[in-house]
């Protein structure tokens, strides 16, 4: 796909005025490291309000005087948000341009992590969370169709950091936020990561300054590929739905519950939190990696197919084998849920012609997701209560992973989004 900027009239009807208006045009090094900084900003907001709340919930709760139940809605509430989020923005990022879409729902995180320090309350707390996790839901949709049209020859490399930097991010936060509110009050240790939400609004506005509106940038439509597709009757939309979404729910329910699964498995509760750590911190490596792999030409369904192996390495692992290597069953899981999320990340882009395709897979293909997501937590809850073991909820999770590898083969294929094959 190539992107031409809209010029006025009698330059695109004059050659030296066209090429004299071309001449100003930000060079595509320059707009490569302006994208790259942007999108590093924007995703240090993306992960940071979640996994800080889940760092200092004890604290939270006995300071707000809630119960339980109300915890466990924080907790909720973001899969629900990014659901609602990314099914009506792919329409608002059309109507309004990207890049503006963005800048506000970056103000509106701002705000609602504000909200959640000045108005110490339940209602304050809930509104706050309602919101920020709205505008990451917005983030989550519309990151992948900005880097598709700004920087369309390296999607694999600004995605695979995209992905890094919410992750690494993530680390840092969730491993200092307790700590820090021993010294500021919890306050302060939460609000204080609002300070990133300004200094990416700065740099979003100061991208939009230079580069333009995505709404006002004519785009040559390739030969073939419709740019009329409807994702919700592709079959390559909901095999990317229910590929990401089984991701999603692994990945939300060994970050609620991996810990425990291994103190009944016989862990003692410091060896099974540093299961979860290992979990967590294969990411980054998970990342590089694939990333790396890609641009060297490795072929992406090999890499799919591989990952979704490795979720069910790892919960068989967690189900049926030794302990003794509790370390290596939950860093495989790390490393196949964050190749997968990033993957599904690189396809919203990779697998479209044009910019809305790609914003509105992305939508479509999250908003499926997060709610398949939403029940992990809940459905693997409600079986371990109801059993009083983890057996079943484990063995149900074996055979969703099995079922993901062939979901991987299929989203994987070298298709397009309308079933055409990939043009080399």
């Amino acid at each position: 796909m190539s992107i031409s900027p809209k010029l006025p009239a009698d330059v695109q009807t004059n050659p030296h005025s066209r090429a004299a208006s071309l001449s100003k045009l930000p060079s595509s090094r320059f707009t490569f490291w302006l994208v790259l900084c942007a999108m590093i900003l924007l995703a240090t907001n993306m992960r940071a309000p979640i996994v800080a709340l889940g760092s200092i919930a004890p604290v939270v709760q006995g300071a707000l005087n809630i119960s339980e139940t109300q915890i466990g809605w924080l907790g909720a509430v973001p899969m629900l948000t990014f659901a609602i989020g990314a099914l009506i923005s792919p329409t608002i990022g059309k109507r309004f341009g990207l890049e503006n879409t963005l800048i506000a729902m970056i103000g509106l995180l701002t705000i609602g992590m504000i909200i959640r320090t000045v108005i110490p309350t339940w209602s304050g707390f809930l509104i706050g969370t309602l919101l920020l996790t709205l505008a990451i839901g917005f983030a989550n949709t519309l990151a992948a169709p900005v880097i598709k049209q700004r920087t369309p020859k390296q999607i694999p490399l600004i995605t695979g950091l995209f992905s890094l930097t919410m992750t690494v991010t993530a680390g840092i936060v969730a491993g200092v936020v307790l700590p820090l509110s021993e010294w500021v009050g919890w306050q302060w240790a939460l609000g204080g990561w609002s300070l990133l939400g300004v200094f990416a609004i700065v740099i979003w506005i100061f991208l939009r300054l230079h580069l333009g509106s995505s709404s006002h940038q004519a785009v040559a439509l390739p030969t073939i590929g419709s740019s009329e597709i409807s994702m919700w009757r592709t079959p390559f939309a909901w095999q990317i739905a229910v590929f990401m979404g089984l991701q999603s729910l692994l990945f939300y329910t060994v970050a609620s519950f991996l810990p425990s699964i291994w103190v009944s498995k016989g862990l003692s509760a410091v060896q099974a939190g540093q299961m979860g750590s290992v979990f967590q911190f294969m990411a980054p490596i998970s990342i590089l990696s694939l990333t790396w792999l890609i641009n060297r030409g490795r072929p992406i369904q090999a890499l799919a197919v591989f990952a979704a192996v490795l979720n069910v390495i790892g919960v068989l692992g967690l189900s049926y084998l030794s302990t003794d290597l509790a370390w290596l069953w939950s860093g495989v899981m790390g490393i196949g849920c964050s190749a997968i999320f990033t993957l599904s990340m690189m396809l919203f882009s990779l697998r479209t012609y044009t910019t809305n395709q790609s914003s509105e897979l992305s939508g479509m293909a999250q908003a499926v997701g997060y709610l398949i997501a939403f029940f992990g937590p809940l459905g693997t809850g409600w079986l371990h209560e109801a059993t009083g073991n983890w057996d079943i909820p484990l063995f149900v999770m074996l055979i969703l992973m099995i079922a993901n590898v062939v979901i991987a083969w299929m989203v994987s294929r070298p298709l397009m989004v309308d079933g055409k094959k990939v043009s080399s």
